[in-house]
């Protein structure tokens, strides 16, 4: 998957993730905030009001710090298709 595909999967990841309306795992929150902000190359620190947040989710980043843009994509997708038991692309 490449290119256009790519790029359609994983807004339709995001989409379906921001419209879920049950709290997610806290483990599973943490990947998709790494892969998230990898894939749409946000390079700004977690900047929270809870100190202890902002360390997992550095940690979170720190653990996919050599992901490319389009891993951190098919990263986001795979775990969203996982968690929710369906295919996007």
């Amino acid at each position: 998957m490449k290119g256009a595909e790519l790029n359609t999967a994983f807004k339709a990841a995001v989409e379906k993730v921001n419209h879920h309306d049950q709290p997610f795992p806290a483990d599973f929150l943490l990947k998709l905030y790494a892969h998230y902000k990898i894939a749409t190359k946000s390079n700004t620190y977690p900047g929270g009001s809870n100190p202890l947040i902002n360390a997992f989710k550095a940690n979170a980043l720190f653990q996919l710090q050599n992901t490319t843009v389009s891993k951190a994509k098919k990263g986001y997708i795979t775990l969203v298709e996982n968690y929710f038991d369906i295919s996007l692309t």
